[in-house]
């Protein structure tokens, strides 16, 4: 299950943007994530979503 929850380091790699922009989609709810704690994780599942509905307006 670890492995369904990324880290904002990992969504900045996989996006390929900087930390602030990640956390900026984050704070316009156009990518879904939760914290646990004090960390905060994006489930693998919201990431595709949110590239899926990117290619969906590009297209």
């Amino acid at each position: 299950m670890a492995d369904e929850l990324l880290t904002i380091p990992e969504v900045m790699a996989r996006l390929r943007l900087g930390r602030s922009t990640v956390y900026d989609l984050i704070r316009s709810r156009r990518l879904p994530s939760l914290t646990i704690g004090r960390a905060r994780r994006v489930p693998a599942r919201a990431l595709r979503d949110f590239i899926d509905h990117q290619i969906g307006k590009a297209a």
